[in-house]
């Protein structure tokens, strides 16, 4: 929704990963953070607008009783196509470049990102990257070290570190720039916003099946967008703290099968940071991870292609250097 932004700084985000000219420069992980203390600025205005979109997301619950079935499935459905925009789209194709989208299909995860209102393409795949790069540093945008509730929403509360900002800036970001769709969204991504994120799941079932505009306003509108923030949010959060490390010990995120299932499976942490480039972002292939099935459904329909893959035994010989023991294979 909001983000803390270099443009900006008085906004928030949604964000996390790496390439830029090879993998070896993009995960690097030669940064070293200092001893000064992270900044504490609050962005009020940021607070505030969270404030009454959760006061929003509350009262759209209570409204529930009062919706149609056609309105609980359309919110389901626009859950569903922002939740890809963000991961399909943002994540496991512009920041990674894990697989080949062709223009019609990027067109559909750029629509479905607006509609999501995680901050346009080219910030959230920037950020994502950064995050990758030092994870778990005061560059780190969402840094879960400093504990669950600045790594789930706290970090959109406040200023971004300064950190933060100066190593977005120098990340290569050549194939960003380069993208069409990322940047005619990123000029219209206001308007795209308030089109697809609000008006359009407010007025679709007013429309078509006379639900009154409040239902439709706080139920597909403000109780979905919120839910797919916060499912988006707890990759950042829980998935950092909280389960095993089969792949890599030394690194925070974990495997948390809870967050792949509401995140539509970007909850196996440890294996996607020790093996970021993998489309799958996991072992499992479709289990608990609806956007590798969205996406093996567009290779077959010729639509996406080159999806890239962690091999078995690039797999096995890193869990027996670095794994923490408890691994199961897929």
């Amino acid at each position: 929704m909001i983000q803390n932004t270099d443009r900006h700084p008085n906004t928030a985000a949604s964000a996390a990963m790496a390439p830029s000219t090879s993998e070896d420069d993009v995960f690097d992980d030669s940064y070293k953070e200092t001893d000064k203390k992270p900044p504490r600025i609050l962005v009020w205005r940021n607070i505030v607008m969270m404030s009454l979109l959760h006061g929003g997301a509350l009262y759209g619950l209570i409204l529930i009783p009062h919706a149609s079935a056609g309105t609980l499935l359309w919110a389901a459905v626009c859950h569903l196509f922002s939740a890809l925009g963000v991961t399909a789209g943002a994540h496991r194709l512009w920041s990674h470049r894990a697989y080949k989208a062709s223009f019609p299909l990027r067109v559909f995860l750029a629509l479905g990102n607006s509609m999501a209102f995680q901050n346009d393409i080219y910030e959230w795949a920037r950020d994502h990257r950064v995050h990758h790069k030092y994870s778990e540093t005061d560059a780190d945008p969402h840094n879960a070290t400093r504990g669950f509730f600045f790594a789930h929403i706290g970090w959109l509360l406040v200023r971004k570190h300064p950190d933060v900002i100066e190593k977005g800036r120098k990340l290569e970001l050549a194939d960003l720039k380069a993208d069409e769709v990322v940047q005619f969204q990123r000029r219209h991504y206001k308007l795209s916003v308030l089109i697809l994120c609000f008006l359009i799941p407010m007025l679709v079932p007013w429309y078509f099946w006379g639900e009154s505009l409040a239902v439709g306003y706080f139920i597909p509108g403000l109780l979905r967008y919120t839910m797919t923030l916060n499912a988006t949010w707890l990759v950042n959060s829980a998935a950092h703290i909280w389960g095993n490390r089969p792949y890599d010990k030394s690194i925070n995120p974990r495997e948390n099968a809870l967050v792949a299932f509401s995140a539509a499976g970007e909850g196996f942490h440890n294996y996607h940071h020790t093996f970021p480039f993998d489309y799958a972002t996991s072992e499992f292939g479709c289990r608990l991870n609806l956007t590798t099935a969205f996406i093996d459904l567009m290779c077959f329909l010729g639509l996406a292609k080159d999806p890239k893959r962690a091999s078995k035994e690039v797999i096995a010989a890193r869990v027996q250097r670095t794994g923490d023991g408890n691994y199961k294979s897929g």
